[in-house]
């Protein structure tokens, strides 16, 4: 079939296309088929407008299709478009590298690899990591999740459907408590709490894997498929202080969490924290895949055996331009700024529907990376999975692209482009309140 003849294919011809040929196992939140993306609306080729809360799963920061990663995608496809930084050396991929150093937070000295794919930097980093330490643990949270790779799938909590059926995993992998705070003992304070958790943590280090064999610690400031639970800084800062002490590598996954979503360049800045090595990807590149590790350079750099690191793909001057792009526009446009001024938005809403709907649970969020969770009522706090499923197909198919979150699927997250109108997010929060409406 021609490529110039595709677009006179239905949408229904396409729906079967993807049943025949398409794994079934790929998951689909909306059968639409885009034609155009802009911002944040994208367009099927029916010409139904839906406004994108979902992002691509966090990966539209900047938008869709932003006139600035567009000119500079085009220009480096003029150019050259791969000839592999193992082979012959390009600066793009060096000047990435040293921007993502100086963004880093710390004042040591950094160096930074870049690569494909969240699941890839996490398997690196833990490569990184048990290189430097000569230890073999590694140790996760609650709720974590890190990827779909046969060790990131490990280190994940969310059995079905992320591990289910596909062991065995990954030895050495342990996850240590989280806080969530919503779902804590009925009338202990956050404070109690806290050291409730950090006490758990601590016997968890006694019960389950000894300290002198754990490698890194790999924390989400902010869990994304967990349900964006946010931890408190004295949780986290106890985590970096254990590690120190310890001779453990903390390493931020900010794959979800980073690139301003949460008001700062990176979740971990919120915490007053500094990991030693960071992961990062998604909206790193506007939708290009590429992903990297950053951190300490004496870390990174116990790697020394030359093709210790990297891959065929790894660091493609196309996405490596995207992210300079990218860069330079969270700076420009002061998205991160933008992003508390979404968050705000999305929270007074939110706390309206709060009164307003008995299984409204919990509103939390940190910058525009927010959530709501959804409960049969709010004196059990059973999760109510169902009626969530209800609210994001009720969106689907009224105009705005949404998904859920959580171990079991009872919140709806808000991964806006950072750049949205204020008009199109008011639109999607209307469409959301609609759903809420129409499951009472």
């Amino acid at each position: 079939m021609s490529i110039n003849n595709l677009e006179k294919i239905s949408t229904k011809e396409w729906q079967d296309k993807r049943d025949r040929y398409v794994a079934a196992a790929i998951g689909n939140g909306n059968r639409h088929i885009a034609a155009k993306a802009d911002g944040a609306i994208i367009t099927d080729i029916d010409g139904n407008r839906f406004i994108d809360f979902a992002g691509a799963i966090g990966v539209q920061n900047v938008g869709h299709c932003h006139p600035k990663v567009v000119k500079a995608v085009k220009k480096q496809v003029d150019d050259y478009i791969h000839p592999g930084f193992n082979v012959i050396m390009y600066p793009s991929y060096i000047e990435l590298c040293e921007k993502l150093c100086h963004l880093a937070p710390g004042s040591f000295a950094k160096k930074a690899l870049l690569l494909n794919s969240g699941a890839e930097a996490v398997e690196n980093a833990v490569k990184i990591a048990r290189r430097y330490t000569g230890r073999q643990a590694v140790v996760t949270f609650d709720r974590a999740f890190h990827g779909r790779t046969n060790l990131t799938m490990s280190m994940t909590s969310k059995v079905v459907p992320y591990k289910f059926g596909f062991g065995p995993f990954s030895s050495e992998t342990y996850q240590a408590p989280y806080p969530y705070y919503y779902r804590k003992p009925e009338g202990l304070s956050d404070e109690s709490y806290d050291q409730q958790i950090i006490d758990a943590f601590e016997y968890f280090f006694l019960s389950t894997v000894a300290p002198e064999s754990v490698a890194c610690i790999v924390m989400e400031p902010v869990q994304g498929e967990g349900g964006f639970i946010i931890p408190s800084k004295r949780f986290v800062t106890y985590v970096r202080e254990f590690c120190t002490k310890h001779g453990i590598v903390f390493i931020a996954d900010e794959i979800q969490a980073g690139f301003a979503r949460t008001g700062k360049m990176f979740a971990i800045e919120n915490f007053d924290c500094i990991p030693d090595l960071m992961t990062v990807s998604k909206s790193i590149a506007a939708g290009f895949p590429l992903s990297g590790v950053v951190g300490k350079a004496e870390i990174i750099d116990a790697c020394d055996i030359k093709g210790s690191l990297g891959g065929t793909y790894c660091g493609s001057p196309v996405a490596c331009a995207a992210a300079l792009a990218v860069l330079e526009i969270i700076e420009e446009e002061r998205l991160a700024d933008r992003a508390e001024k979404i968050g705000a938005a999305i929270e007074r809403r939110a706390l309206q529907w709060k009164e307003h709907f008995s299984f409204v649970g919990d509103v939390r969020r940190l910058g525009a990376m927010a959530a709501v969770e959804f409960v049969k009522d709010r004196a059990s706090k059973t999760p109510d999975k169902e009626r969530t499923d209800k609210i994001v197909q009720f969106a689907n198919e009224h105009g705005l692209l949404l998904l859920n979150a959580g171990l079991r699927g009872n919140c709806i997250r808000f991964l806006s482009p950072l750049t949205i109108p204020e008009n199109e997010l008011y639109e999607g929060l209307d469409i959301i309140e609609k759903g809420m409406e129409s499951v009472q």
